[in-house]
C-alpha cells in the first residue's frame, strides 16, 4: 500500500492539530486495531472514511480517501475527541 497527501496541508495540519500525515500514516501501517467509519457526508466527490485508532502518542482520527487500488490519500489527522475515544472503545470492547 502506498501512502500520498498534499504537502502543505499536512504542513497546515501538523500547525494546527500536532499530529503529521507520517505519524498518521503509523495508524495503517502497524498493524494495529482501528474503528473504521464512513463519511457519508463529505462523500459527494469520492468515498472518504475516518479511521479511530492509536498511534505512540495517543488515540488519533484520521480522514482519508483510497485512490486507485494501492494507494491511501490521507486528509486530515487529529487527536480523538473524547466521543470518539469512546466509539473507539466501544468497538474495542471495553466500554
Amino acid at each position: 500500500m502506498d501512502y500520498e497527501w498534499d504537502v502543505e496541508k499536512e504542513r497546515a495540519n501538523r500547525e494546527r492539530h500536532g499530529v503529521s500525515f507520517d505519524e498518521a500514516k503509523e495508524l495503517f501501517t502497524t498493524g494495529v486495531n482501528y474503528l473504521e467509519i464512513y463519511d457519508i457526508e463529505h462523500s459527494e466527490d469520492e468515498d472518504r472514511f475516518m479511521a479511530i485508532g492509536p498511534v505512540r502518542r495517543g488515540l488519533i482520527v484520521v480522514v482519508y480517501t483510497e485512490r486507485f487500488e494501492e494507494t491511501t490519500r490521507i486528509i486530515s489527522a487529529r487527536f480523538a475527541t473524547r466521543s470518539e475515544a469512546g466509539l473507539f472503545r466501544r468497538y474495542m470492547g471495553e466500554a
